[in-house]
């Protein structure tokens, strides 16, 4: 499982990198507690006009990365579309995600959440469909990470949850 994940991983970034479409539809998400602040800080990495399409598919309207002109739009799409794809529970109970902002190249986009504060999670669960409203071959490799311990598993479209005990 390990191998397959570091070999979607490579992919991911190593298409994350041309200028020619990608043939893969590939996502991840890395859920790291931050011990000293006991929030966990979350960070998706999709490429670009896959969030694009995504989002334009979602709420029915062009989005555009690198173009100033949709920044104020992109924050709110971005933040009910978070909303909406990702939920978090650590020891059996819903923890609120806030949307941070994003962070964008010429060929991806990084979206940062963080949560609540949260004491000392032993089982995480989570609930990740990004980009599954557009595309029926998604897969998202999602690493969790507390104390050091770091778990991963890759989802691919329909499924959407994942759960670890630390």
């Amino acid at each position: 499982m390990k191998k397959i994940i570091l070999v979607f991983s490579i992919l991911f970034f190593l298409f994350s990198f041309t200028e020619r479409k990608h043939p893969y539809h590939v996502g991840s998400l890395e859920i790291n507690y931050n011990s000293k602040s006991k929030t966990f800080e979350i960070t998706g990495r999709f490429f670009l006009d896959d969030l694009e399409n995504g989002l334009g598919e979602k709420y029915g309207r062009p989005f555009h990365f690198n173009d100033e002109i949709y920044k104020t739009q992109l924050n709110i799409a971005l933040k009910n579309y978070c909303t909406e794809y990702f939920k978090l529970k650590a020891n059996n109970q819903f923890v609120k995600v806030k949307y941070v902002g994003y962070e964008e190249d010429s060929e991806s986009v990084n979206v940062f959440l963080e949560s609540e504060v949260v004491n000392n999670p032993k089982k995480v669960e989570a609930a990740v469909s990004f980009l599954y409203n557009l595309y029926d071959d998604q897969i998202n490799i999602v690493h969790i990470i507390v104390n050091g311990n770091r778990k991963s598993e890759k989802l691919n479209y329909p499924n959407r949850y994942l759960f670890q005990q630390f």
